[in-house]
């Protein structure tokens, strides 16, 4: 296979999971979070089928820590744009919360204009600023842990979910910092530990026991230690088998568990 067929497959391939009225949920597109900036960022918006006008629903980040200039020039397409993250908002929408994905240009700076637009246009929105989740994967997970460390955010976060992701350095490690490098993902937690994350929020850790990535693993093994050492509220899956997007390459039983797992989580840690 050709790196080009390998990129458009990469792009195309949706969760191996599905739920009933997942396709009929309510999609806003290319709604523009950026006003005044020089690039017209938008973000989409994915609202459960049943949702009521008037009423705010509580809602889920997808987190980007790729900037969206290197991702179209390796995949051709906006993260966004990928049946990856359409189909995990499709999920999260069915599961009763709005999903969140977004454009960027800079990651760092642009999650925080994605949360400031948020609460400033929070009922437009119909959006409980107040009960918000992020969802990290891959190389997104440092600046979803950057969020999360951020005290602006403590009263609006509720949760957050790291899917086979990178985390932190720790110990003297500069395995993730190494690996934003190569492959482009920021790193803002650089110099941070888990003493900088918040003490009440849950957590829920995805691990790919057959990461093909092979900085992922040993840090987030050290991440948990030092979690746990913390007695942070974490729910913890290892996917044995599982290989790095496990929820797009393993259409298996324990893959849709998981997923469905986080799905749970999410609803549980995110609805009244």
């Amino acid at each position: 296979m050709s790196q080009e067929t390998e990129q458009a497959d990469v792009t195309k391939r949706g969760v191996v999971y599905r739920l009933p009225g997942m396709d009929a949920v309510t999609i806003r597109r290319d709604v523009g979070y950026s006003p005044g900036s020089e690039e017209a960022l938008t973000m989409d918006l994915y609202y459960p089928p049943d949702s009521q006008t008037g009423v705010r629903s509580p809602a889920v980040i997808f987190v980007s820590g790729y900037s969206d200039l290197g991702a179209q020039r390796m995949l051709g397409c906006k993260l966004k744009e990928m049946a990856s993250y359409i189909s995990w908002g499709q999920l999260a929408a069915a599961s009763g919360v709005v999903a969140i994905t977004y454009a960027n240009v800079e990651p760092a700076r642009d999650i925080q204009t994605v949360l400031e637009y948020l609460r400033q246009n929070s009922a437009s929105l119909e959006i409980d600023q107040n009960r918000v989740g992020l969802w990290a994967c891959s190389g997104n997970g440092p600046l979803a842990l950057s969020v999360l460390m951020d005290e602006t955010h403590r009263n609006r976060l509720k949760c957050a979910v790291l899917c086979y992701a990178e985390t932190l350095d720790l110990d003297g490690s500069t395995a993730v910092a190494e690996a934003a490098k190569k492959w482009g993902f920021v790193n803002p937690c650089a110099g941070k530990s888990v003493d900088d994350l918040p003490r009440g929020l849950p957590l829920f850790i995805a691990r790919a026991g057959k990461d093909q990535f092979p900085e992922i693993n040993p840090a987030m093994n050290l991440f948990l230690f030092k979690a746990l050492k913390h007695n942070l509220p974490i729910t913890f899956v290892n996917h044995a088998t599982g290989p790095h997007a496990f929820d797009l390459f393993d259409d298996g039983n324990e893959s849709r568990e998981i997923i469905k797992q986080i799905l749970t989580f999410m609803r549980d840690s995110l609805l009244p």
